[in-house]
């Protein structure tokens, strides 16, 4: 992994809290690019476990005709346990520590594949959907595939996390995106946006109140295949769900969670298993609202 030598003026910690983002250039090495994306293939074929809203592949497709029918496949670590372990990959994990502190959770994964012609995300805010407590919500977007602007690449609005305010959202029907809401009625546009280009084994750790974006494939061939993992401080309650019999919401706490670094305070509590790996519509066939 390269990062460029910290000055008092540029150090990750501070090129984070100014803009909501830093890249960490070259994170992960071929091999490990590599290995991973042999593993999208054998999660996409339903080698490692089923995958709710997927349609079964048969022994005679390719692995390339059955990666394209996905968009996004959520929660490939309870399937794959490399998967998990890149969750816990170190050079991700020591910037996470510099950035959130000490003590880092995992609650979710998305395996992203987009093939050529798959929709983008409208603009959002990670935070939207999953609320923390202490506004430290990070995401990690490992890019396996050379990310373009032509084959859709994020578009984040640089400091736009700094107010800590949820914006609106909505639903749409711009044929350029998925089915998720789209936030509205913050105070930019799309010319302050800016594209960020990553060479595969490169990740991106971004703020939870950092508003995003991508746009679709449009490359004539090839894929923007990810893994975009979502961290958060181990000290922080995640109302993510709501809470159980007799609790109120301030007492919420999902605990579907993976412990990266540190400790966790809350361990006393256990572990659950709440969420199953499942697809994500990508408005073929409509959306199922």
């Amino acid at each position: 992994m390269t990062i460029a030598p910290d000055t008092p003026s540029t150090t990750l910690e501070n090129s984070y809290a100014e803009d909501g983002f830093v890249v960490l250039k070259d994170a992960l090495n071929s091999a490990e690019v590599a290995a991973l994306l042999a593993e999208t293939a054998r999660i996409c074929r339903g080698e490692l476990g089923a995958i709710d809203g997927a349609v079964a592949s048969s022994p005679d497709e390719s692995d390339d005709e059955v990666i394209r029918r996905f968009l996004c496949v959520h929660y490939p670590h309870k399937l794959s346990s490399l998967m998990l372990d890149t969750m816990r990959h170190p050079a991700v994990v020591e910037a996470l520590t510099r950035i959130v502190g000490p003590n880092v959770k995992a609650m979710q994964s998305m395996l992203f594949v987009k093939a050529e012609g798959k929709p983008g995300q409208a603009w959002h805010q990670d935070e939207m959907f999953i609320p923390t407590r202490d506004r430290s919500l990070t995401a990690a977007w490992i890019a396996l595939d050379d990310a373009t602007v032509e084959n859709g690449c994020l578009w984040v609005l640089p400091g736009s996390h700094r107010d800590g305010v949820i914006y609106p959202n909505r639903e749409h029907d711009d044929p350029r995106y998925d089915c998720t809401v789209e936030s509205f009625d913050f105070p930019w546009t799309d010319d302050d946006a800016v594209p960020v280009e990553l060479t595969a084994g490169s990740v991106l750790l971004f703020n939870g109140y950092l508003l995003h974006k991508s746009l679709p494939n449009s490359g004539r061939h090839g894929y923007r295949r990810a893994l975009a993992n979502h961290y958060m401080s181990a000290e922080s309650l995640l109302p993510w769900a709501l809470p159980h019999e007799g609790q109120n919401m301030a007492q919420a706490d999902f605990r579907d969670v993976v412990l990266v670094a540190g400790r966790d305070p809350y361990a006393y509590k256990g572990i659950e298993q709440l969420r199953q790996p499942r697809i994500r519509p990508d408005r073929d066939g409509g959306c199922d609202r």
